[in-house]
């Protein structure tokens, strides 16, 4: 028999977008709620379902890379977001990069026609209290909705800050300077390169150093920036070469027209199959516009680049999962409630896709009666909602997608040979639990 009674998701990013998806396709109706455009957050730009507002890469698409696999797994799991992805993919050489606007426009588009689904524009104040809901409303959640969800959840929400990279006008570049190559040889139409030498790398970091930037205000100078996504401003007061061993660094760049290997390289992203715009990898600032503009313009080749958007940062914000959810991702002290996506803690946007396709699926089951599950600990999946639920409170930070985080690991494999143990036994476990609760009536086309 078939629910009747609507599930509520609560955010139309990628997790609420993938929850409302996975719901759908099993038949039940669901009612999703996205703030914008009648109210914005910091971050986006328009009113599109499953907007990226950092990077437009999704990462490697290695299989034996932790973020490869996750990719896989999503696969075999019929995911929207990797479907969409796929389909708006760009040259990006090892890493998933896509078309933003398409990959928004193809999910706003898939949930807007389906027949269960329902998108209601509207700021949610209030947590329902009756029926079956998703909570995935994001590392931005608005501040009277924190509210209701740090009544809810008893527990004070921890945050950090995340920055975002500029984006320039690919036709303001000085392309005599700049050369395209993918370190790792797999598509050297994925970035295009800035080369410096020591003298360039050396003017630019001290011009970092020197720049005036956006200072948080009130409570939220005690926050901290999360390790993975630092501004560059950041990293170069840790040392004047940490930006050459990192972002900057120019192993595998090798100048094409002279074979030489430049001492830092500013690498950029095309943000379109046009290449008309690009990001700059790894340039998450702070730093105020005026100070963008001629700091990042010190690059060679970048003298006159027009900014199509300027970096900025935002307040992240999740709660304290490994007290309050199960690895179903239900809230333990009202299991018709879950959360999904970076508001758990996870970190990145196809963990963020993982988080929506569990709660999605479990609310469906309990839509039909039956009861919630977790994935298997020993697939990437399982083991990251693993980590969110039962990793030490006093600790906890948002996590990445690993391999690190997988247990009964073999400890004489050496590297190459534990991957491949660590993706073959994912996979296969993957394929047990889909014979065992993937039954296909549940699932319509959609």
């Amino acid at each position: 028999m078939k629910n009747t009674t609507p599930v509520v998701v609560i955010g139309g990013g990628l997790a609420g977008s993938e929850a409302a998806y996975q719901l759908a396709i099993r038949e039940i109706p669901v009612v999703l709620y996205e703030m914008r455009p009648v109210k914005q957050t910091p971050a986006h730009h328009s009113d599109r379902l499953g907007e990226l507002v950092c990077s437009n890469s999704l990462k490697s698409r290695d299989l034996y890379n932790a973020q490869g696999l996750l990719k896989e797994e999503l696969r075999t799991l019929h995911s929207l977001i990797l479907q969409a992805a796929e389909e708006a993919a760009l040259p990006g050489g090892k890493a998933l990069t896509v078309d933003r606007e398409r990959f928004s426009e193809i999910i706003t588009e898939t949930l807007a026609r389906h027949p269960l689904v329902e998108i209601r524009r509207y700021e949610v104040t209030e947590i329902p209290p009756t029926g079956i809901v998703i909570i995935a409303t994001g590392p931005l959640t608005s501040d009277t909705f924190s509210r209701a969800l740090q009544s809810l959840t008893g527990e004070a929400f921890l945050a950090f800050y995340d920055a975002v990279s500029p984006i320039v006008d690919g036709d303001t570049l000085d392309m005599d300077k700049l050369y395209w190559k993918d370190r790792h040889g797999w598509d050297d139409s994925a970035y295009l390169n800035a080369p410096m030498s020591r003298e360039e790398y050396e003017r630019f970091v001290q011009a970092l150093l020197e720049a005036e930037t956006v200072e948080p205000h009130g409570f939220e100078e005690s926050l901290g920036y999360f390790e993975g996504c630092l501004p560059i401003e950041e990293m170069a007061r840790r040392g004047l070469h940490t930006l050459a061993f990192g972002p900057l660094k120019p192993v595998g760049l090798e100048d094409p027209r002279t074979g030489v290997r430049p001492f830092a390289v500013v690498q950029l992203r095309p943000e379109n199959e046009e290449n008309t715009a690009f990001s700059l990898v790894g340039f998450q600032t702070k730093m105020t516009f005026p100070e963008q503009k001629r700091v990042f313009r010190l690059i060679p080749g970048l003298e006159k680049a027009e900014f199509l958007r300027y970096g900025t940062i935002h307040r992240n914000t999740f709660i304290k999962s490994p007290v309050l959810l199960d690895p179903t991702l239900q809230f333990r002290r009202d299991p018709r409630i879950f959360f999904a996506g970076q508001i758990t803690g996870t970190e990145g946007y196809l963990a963020a896709a993982a988080g929506g396709w569990l709660a999605g699926f479990n609310a469906a089951r309990m839509a039909r009666g039956l009861d919630p599950v977790p994935l298997p600990v020993h697939t990437m999946m399982g083991a990251l909602f693993r980590y969110i639920a039962t990793s030490n409170p006093r600790y906890f930070q948002p996590m990445n997608p690993n391999f690190g985080l997988m247990i009964q690991v073999p400890k004489k494999l050496r590297r190459v040979e534990k991957r491949k143990f660590l993706v073959e036994r994912a996979r296969e476990t993957l394929a047990q639990w889909i014979d065992t609760y993937l039954n296909p009536s549940y699932v319509s086309s959609g």
